[in-house]
């Protein structure tokens, strides 16, 4: 998942999140009015953040159920509002030339779209992986107990 979320970035850097051919190609097919790629960097942003603070939270704190959902749902949004304080920030140190950083492409609800995605991906996340989530939990705090019993 990591490795994923590194190449959606890496290909948002590359290609600036307004120009990326693939937003472009699902422009043409579908009709937005706009290049939707970095709505998948922002859901990105919320659903692999997601995972691994879940991962952290469940092992440090022992949290369980809608607690442990909440406060990683609460961390991711938290993130995705850094990343967007960061944009902000970036916007008035370079003035007309944070365009291409910020792709707003216009749209003045662009940072409410952009932390909404993060939330989706955020609870998709956790909504579709939790099971497999806390089995794979189960597995290492069971090894871990087993490695701790024969040293």
């Amino acid at each position: 998942m990591m490795a994923l979320h590194a190449c959606i970035l890496l290909v948002g850097a590359h290609y600036t999140y307004a120009q990326v051919p693939l937003g472009f190609w699902v422009q043409d097919a579908l009709g937005p009015a706009r290049n939707h790629y970095d709505r998948l960097g922002h859901l990105a942003q919320g659903a692999i953040p997601a995972i691994l603070a879940r991962e952290v939270l469940a092992r440090r704190t022992h949290l369980l159920g809608g607690w442990l959902g909440f406060l990683t749902t609460c961390f991711c949004l938290a993130l995705s509002a850094l990343y967007e304080l960061i944009e902000w920030w970036t916007a008035v140190a370079l003035g007309a030339g944070a365009d291409a950083f910020l792709a707003t492409q216009g749209d003045p609800w662009d940072t409410q779209w952009d932390m909404f995605c993060a939330l989706i991906g955020s609870v998709a996340s956790q909504f579709l992986f939790y099971r497999c989530h806390n089995r794979q939990l189960a597995e290492l705090a069971n090894t871990d107990l087993d490695s701790l019993e024969t040293t």
